[in-house]
């Protein structure tokens, strides 16, 4: 868990202490950000692509922050933008990626992106160092991209080639996320990725029908139907499991769960969670015992999913805006620290 010294008590902003508004306020209220970014498109090796988009100086010694968004969310997601604003702003550069098929454009395989899709991860953290080998690189996820951060840091220890982490408000265990978000008034948040899921699926099939992409298009017809599917459990039996190799829901959720892959974690990371988050069972949530040497728990009363919003109404400020550049530029200044 955390202590005083690791950060401050978060204190929702007044009106907003109910973790449905935490959670809603950036996708339905948040003042819009515009920043001029660099777009750039990554090939995999499976021939399918991934699009970044860079912000912040172009100094090849000045760090970088690698920013993963959430489920049925691109680089435009408002944590996302407004990290990247805020990095900038301490002089370092950032680059926003969006999963497969995530930024405008449907992918070309018929596999998708999950939250256990840390191989993609992993080749893009190559990438970056390949394009920036001078550049201390970072990541922060959000939710599905925290998961998959986690994941990837458990599965590489001491391999990860990044030199921090965050990650925020995550799926620790995706079958039991699965059946909290269909519980009371979290089945709204399910109704919303049930529709932007199968919407996901349904623009991959047109433009494989427009490309003339038989292959895939005849693999996401075996999928049948998508017209009746309701919960998670649902579309990742139907749609997520035989799209991207596992055998069903209950194998995709025991492999991609990152609360399995903590306590290979060898790269110091930060942890901000809320016990009232509305996606995530509290028993869902880690044990200290679970937690790597090196891992900072910021666990929170309150704050939402993704949320985390104070100040006030008129005037919000960002919780996760301030902590997270602090704890990366703690994290930074030790690291040069310990090289010098």
């Amino acid at each position: 868990m955390s202590s005083p010294a690791d950060s401050r008590a978060f204190v929702p902003a007044s009106g907003l202490g109910n973790p449905h508004l935490q959670t809603l306020w950036g996708p339905l209220w948040r003042r819009t950000i515009h920043l001029d970014r660099r777009r750039e498109r990554m090939w995999l090796e499976d021939g399918d692509f991934l699009d970044m988009d860079w912000y912040g100086p172009h100094d090849a010694e000045v760090p970088v922050v690698l920013v993963l968004h959430g489920l049925t969310g691109s680089s435009n997601s408002p944590y996302v933008v407004g990290l990247q604003q805020a990095m900038e702003k301490r002089g370092w550069t950032s680059v926003a990626l969006n999963w497969r098929g995530c930024s405008g454009e449907p992918n070309l395989l018929a596999r998708s992106y999950h939250s256990g899709a840390s191989e993609d991860l992993a080749a893009v953290i190559a990438h970056i160092r390949t394009a920036r080998p001078l550049a201390p690189l970072y990541a922060v996820g959000y939710s599905l991209g925290g998961n998959i951060l986690l994941k990837h840091l458990g599965e590489s220890g001491l391999d990860s080639n990044l030199q921090g982490a965050a990650a925020v408000s995550v799926p620790f265990r995706l079958d039991e996320c699965a059946d909290r978000i269909g519980l009371g008034f979290s089945k709204v948040y399910q109704r919303h990725f049930m529709r932007e899921m199968v919407g996901y699926i349904k623009d991959k099939q047109r433009r494989f029908q427009h490309e003339g992409l038989s292959d895939g298009l005849a693999t996401l017809a075996a999928l049948g139907s998508l017209d009746n599917l309701r919960t998670f459990w649902e579309f990742d039996g139907k749609v997520t499991a035989p799209l991207n190799g596992f055998v069903d829901a209950h194998d995709y959720y025991r492999r991609a769960s990152s609360r399995y892959f903590l306590g290979g974690i060898r790269t110091p990371t930060l942890l901000v969670q809320s016990l009232d988050d509305p996606f995530v069972f509290k028993h869902s949530l880690p044990h200290a015992s679970e937690l790597s040497a090196g891992t900072v728990f910021d666990l929170q009363k309150r704050g939402g999913h993704v949320g985390f919003v104070d100040g006030s109404i008129r005037t919000p400020t960002y919780y996760l805006e301030r902590r997270i550049p602090e704890w990366l530029v703690d994290v930074h200044g030790a690291n040069d620290t310990s090289v010098a």
